[in-house]
């Protein structure tokens, strides 16, 4: 009438998970329980031995449970007094193991205990039995199981403990917290616990008497701190976490099924970003300033690093994937690929002249101060980020097929509707976070091909099953659209308003960014190897102003941070050259500019509405349960900016104002005149 159970206590199997950088070795987070699960002839012979003369000494010889033991716990039980050892370690199994037996010290339960361990005895075979305990047991220090006790106290793998470490880990089992870090009063107990263990391994045959007196009480390892997550680890877990969900892992596959998770992060490039960053930035700027940066690999789409800002500022709301802002000139290239893409070529000419009327624009739209640049080609237009000229182009290719271009490049079509009718669209009024412009971009290193942004490489089981994850991929233009497009990008580094993002030793293309009043300013550019964005806004959507820099422009401080990043992440990378752009490319059309006299303009994107209040985005859950274990140490500090209470808000602007502009703001990224 007492069947076994026929499930498990879900916390005796559950297996921890840990998440690696994308070179599989170094150990990003540990995720839910520390248990790593071992087959019995993994472990040692003296270390089983150890713990059947410690818990069992009859262990293979009785028949699940002592009569002697259990009549005494009984008796405790019935008289009153606290319930006693005497359990076997088939009964501490059961009691453990399966499911509908609960902790309570009754003579009920007791009974049932028995029972079962008896049908499993006669069901199951010894080693079965002392496998599954020796991988349920805990231990302290956090180690449940046998192969992560050793971890926790000898730093070493089971199959590597000496008798006398497997002798201590064996006398741990009675006490786990009291000797999990033994001193004084605590130290001589473990220590006498242990002699009695050594003992007992004499009495069972398991070591000699000349063994046994050879024995030294072995040396702990210092116990590791109490979890805590450091630097950007935070936003890495956070990332990983909702895209394993994404994929179909649940939060209990992640806490409790022992998988092994390669991440796309590499860990020198995560440094660096933050370095980049925070090495730029001056000391004086202000704390509601928030900087981010994301880098993807155009070949396979990996994030393979990022900075999201201060984690203790807000927790698990960062500046690369979540905080969205208006992408300014940034986005003028995927208007620029989508007509290269239907029909033009690079010197197609548009109108740059100031202002600008527009059917379906209440008010005309202007350029920087004004300037009126008549009928240019496609490349200046780029180079000096004409707005006008981008409105034309827009309105001749079409603001759909624009729409098209960076929805297929990775920008969420949400992000795009609210604004795609709009003339200035093409100006880059649309919302969108560092990562997606990276990811953008790196569509135009792929040649025209977009490979989905992705934070997970590879997931192992506990059973050593693979699954690795490949990238959506999508044709966005064609390779000759591309190749044109990041030929036009590459004039603007070279002589237009990202001059402050060249690199000494190889081709660079890009491009800056910056809106109204300077809310948000980005420089976004790449190489053929990696595409990077940064951005920086303030989270109260007021002017990015840093003492003794100034209002910001994307070609100012966004495009050193670029690249410094940069620097660091080229250096020993061999220098690739971009496709050869059209024979247009050439044209005598697009000589170098005079650098005294045709200084680019800085640019203009039309305001926002001033009652503008941010909201934080809800497009993906907070990850609300930290993981319980390590984290590397070695992330450097935050970026000067305090503690806060909530998280920042996601800057998505409302449709740009059709009140009367006047004259343009400040905001823009060319040098200064003279």
């Amino acid at each position: 009438m007492t069947p076994i159970p026929d499930t498990t206590q879900k916390q005796a199997t559950a297996q921890g998970s840990v998440i690696y950088y994308r070179d599989g070795k170094s150990v990003l987070a540990r995720q839910g329980i520390d248990r790593r699960s071992v087959e019995l002839a993994k472990v040692p012979k003296y270390v089983r031995d150890a713990v059947i003369a410690a818990e069992n000494r009859s262990f293979y010889e009785d028949g699940g449970v002592s009569m002697k033991g259990t009549a005494r716990a009984v008796w405790s039980t019935v008289s009153g007094q606290q319930l006693q050892g005497g359990s076997t370690i088939t009964q501490q199994l059961v009691r453990n193991y399966y499911s509908g037996l609960s902790q309570e010290r009754s003579v009920v339960r007791k009974f049932k205990e028995i029972l079962i361990a008896m049908k499993v005895d006669q069901s199951r075979s010894k080693d079965w039995v002392l496998e599954q305990y020796l991988n349920t047991i805990y231990f302290g220090r956090g180690a449940n199981g046998v192969q992560s006790a050793a971890r926790a106290y000898f730093g070493k793998d089971v199959q590597k403990l000496t008798p006398s470490e497997g002798a201590y880990l064996a006398a741990v089992i009675q006490q786990p917290s009291r000797f999990a870090d033994p001193k004084g009063s605590d130290l001589a107990a473990a220590q006498e616990r242990w002699r009695s263990v050594i003992s007992a391994m004499t009495q069972t045959g398991a070591l000699t008497a000349e063994q046994a007196a050879a024995q030294k009480f072995p040396e702990l390892t210092t116990p590791k701190k109490p979890f805590e997550l450091k630097g950007q680890a935070q936003y890495m877990l956070e990332q990983v976490t909702a895209e394993l969900n994404r994929r179909g892992y649940t939060d209990e596959d992640i806490n409790s099924g022992g998988l092994k998770i390669v991440t796309t992060f590499d860990r020198k490039l995560m440094q660096a970003a933050e370095r980049a960053v925070l090495d730029t930035l001056p000391d004086a700027t202000p704390k509601k300033v928030r900087t981010g940066l994301a880098a993807v690999d155009p070949a396979t789409g990996e994030v393979v690093a990022f900075y999201g800002g201060r984690p203790s500022q807000s927790k698990y709301y960062d500046s690369a994937f979540r905080s969205k802002v208006m992408a300014g000139s940034t986005f003028k290239p995927y208007t620029l690929a989508a007509a290269l893409d239907n029909g033009f070529d690079l010197s197609t000419t548009v109108d740059g002249n100031s202002p600008m009327r527009v059917a379906s624009a209440a008010q005309p739209i202007p350029n920087d101060s004004g300037r009126s640049y008549g009928r240019i080609n496609l490349v200046t237009a780029t180079q000096n980020s004409v707005n006008t000229a981008f409105v034309d182009l827009g309105q001749k290719v079409g603001l759909d097929k624009v729409a098209k271009t960076a929805e297929a490049a990775g920008i969420p079509a949400a992000q795009l509707q609210e604004h795609q009718s709009a003339a200035a669209f093409p100006l880059g009024v649309a919302s969108i976070s560092a990562v997606q412009n990276a990811s953008g971009f790196s569509t135009f290193a792929n040649k025209g091909v977009h490979m989905e942004a992705h934070v997970v490489k590879s997931v192992t089981d506990a059973e050593g099953h693979k699954e690795t994850f490949k990238p959506a991929s999508t044709k966005v233009v064609g390779e000759q659209a591309a190749a044109d497009t990041a030929y036009a990008m590459q004039q603007v580094v070279k002589y237009g308003t990202g001059t402050a993002a060249r690199l000494y030793d190889r081709p660079v293309a890009g491009k800056t960014g910056t809106t109204d009043d300077s809310r948000s300013v980005w420089f976004n550019g790449f190489t053929p190897q990696l595409a990077v964005a940064v951005d920086m806004f303030r989270d109260d959507n007021a002017t990015v102003t840093i003492p003794g820099y100034g209002t910001q422009f994307g070609g100012r401080l966004p495009a050193q941070i670029w690249r410094a990043f940069m620097t660091e992440a080229m250096a020993g990378q061999p220098v690739e050259e971009f496709p050869e752009p059209s024979d247009y490319g050439y044209s005598s059309d697009y000589s170098t500019p005079d650098r005294d006299r045709d200084v680019p303009d800085r640019e203009y994107t039309p305001p926002q509405n001033p009652d503008f209040t941010p909201e934080p985005d809800e497009s993906e859950p907070a990850f609300t349960d930290p993981p319980m274990t390590e984290a590397p140490d070695d992330n450097g500090p935050g970026d000067g900016e305090p503690d806060e209470t909530g998280p920042p808000p996601t800057l998505v602007p409302d449709q740009p104002s059709t009140r009367d502009t006047g004259p343009p703001g400040n905001g823009g990224d060319g040098q200064q005149q003279g």
